[in-house]
């Protein structure tokens, strides 16, 4: 989910028509559903090389896996190979059963498209509903629901982004924890951020995503300064 929101972001701000995005871009659907594939299969690396879970889906897997005796890291391939070419071949085929169902059927799915909205929409809002109430089974979630989509119809209305918004309410409590964390490695210490080389890099990665997308307007101040 993150890597496709990161996409599409990315997709619709070095886009030529950034203004087509969210109606007939097709950079807008290709991009996300590459960056959510390549995530999938790319999560995998760390779980079977190194027995670190990506997401919180690769810990139920790598749970999944002690629980069987198949305990991932460097020593996997060696003793147990058959486990792990059996996970390498089955993406494979599921991609290529992927292609084989996909390309025959997409006047199928296309049709979808064809159904009228007074029709859709009720069926979307029911099974959000059914969603939301099935996962704790609490009437107060179906409440949430239903003010965080007032809230992303206002910041549809008013062309707001939501993507940042859901990225930071998804990595929030991840931050969180990584940040007590290393304060706990440290002892309360922040200079952990700046001696270490790796925290140091993903900052000023960081810092230069924050200012990228500042380097248009500061362009477009200069023209309108030179003219």
């Amino acid at each position: 989910m993150i890597s496709s929101f990161v996409s599409y972001a990315i997709e619709k701000r070095i886009s030529r028509r950034p203004e087509e995005f969210g109606r007939v871009a097709i950079e807008g659907v290709a991009g996300p559903e590459a960056a959510n594939n390549a995530a999938t299969f790319g999560s995998m690396v760390p779980l079977l090389t190194l027995g670190i879970p990506a997401n919180v889906v690769m810990a139920l897997f790598l749970a999944a896996l002690m629980i069987h005796g198949r305990t991932p890291g460097p020593l996997l391939i060696q003793n147990h190979p058959e486990f792990f070419w059996g996970v390498m071949i089955s993406m494979i085929v599921g991609n290529l059963m992927l292609l084989v169902l996909n390309l025959p059927l997409i006047g199928i799915w296309v049709k979808i498209l064809k159904v009228p909205y007074k029709v859709l929409f009720p069926l979307i809002i029911l099974f959000c509903l059914i969603g939301a109430y099935s996962v704790n089974l609490r009437v107060i979630d179906v409440a949430v629901m239903l003010v965080f989509g007032i809230f992303g119809y206002l910041m549809k209305k008013y062309e707001y982004d939501g993507g940042p918004f859901i990225l930071a309410f998804i990595l929030g409590p991840l931050l969180e924890t990584a940040l007590r964390q290393s304060l706990i490695i440290s002892q309360g210490g922040l200079d952990i951020f700046v001696t270490q080389p790796l925290a140091l890099t993903s900052l000023l990665i960081a810092l230069l995503f924050l200012l990228f997308p500042l380097i248009p307007s500061i362009r477009t101040k200069r023209e309108k300064l030179a003219e």
